[in-house]
């Protein structure tokens, strides 16, 4: 199964049985589909999507997953990026507030690095940190934005980290505005406002320990 936040809407593309596990079911916030192999329906869908930005899912699914996900993803320019979720020696996470919500150091990746080449470098530039210690690959996360009227899917590698530093310094021209230390589980519990794919990694980091 692959999950890509659209507008933040949530978009499922798996197969009829994960489909059933996910238990959607259509109305007039949610649509569940099977997909044909045209790659036109999965245009139509985002378009609706781009016009209905309250939708709660898209579930899109077909015994060939794989197939469906190359559809997909042919619908858009792929870019790809990578970032960290680091924790300091009290198992505080890193965040900060950047553009109104709640997220995370990642960056788009440069010619000829590694995704955990990419993934260090942003954590440090984003937050002056200066002793980074790569960890485990989390999850991939997927989201889509518009750039120059052209649809963009951003894949983003997600890995776990430690520092033993206590000085960090926002990278005021990325628009971060505050970095805090935080207890993951209370904090997220606590209402904060978080873009969904950042809470999904907080939570798979969380459950990797």
């Amino acid at each position: 199964m692959y999950k890509v936040y659209h507008n933040g809407t949530p978009i499922f593309i798996t197969n009829p049985a994960g489909a059933r596990a996910l238990g959607y079911i259509t109305d007039k916030n949610t649509f569940v589909a099977p997909y044909v192999g045209k790659v036109k329906i999965i245009k139509n869908y985002l378009d609706k999507l781009d016009h209905s930005p309250n939708q709660r899912a898209l579930v899109l699914f077909q015994e060939d997953v794989e197939q469906l996900w190359r559809d997909f993803q042919g619908c858009f320019k792929i870019i790809e990026a990578a970032g960290g979720y680091v924790l300091n020696q009290h198992d505080e996470l890193l965040v900060f507030d950047r553009r109104g919500s709640w997220d995370m150091p990642k960056g788009k990746i440069d010619p000829g690095e590694t995704p955990e080449q990419a993934a260090v470098r942003e954590v440090m530039e984003e937050t002056g940190l200066k002793n980074v210690d790569l960890g485990k690959f989390l999850l991939h996360t997927y989201h889509t934005y518009e750039q120059k009227d052209k649809r963009i899917l951003k894949k983003t590698w997600w890995y776990h980290m430690r520092t033993t530093d206590t000085s960090v310094t926002p990278q005021t021209e990325e628009d971060i505005l505050e970095i805090r230390w935080v207890t993951p589980k209370p904090w997220l519990d606590s209402g904060v406002t978080v873009y969904s794919n950042i809470r999904d990694v907080i939570e798979q980091g969380m459950t990797a320990g």
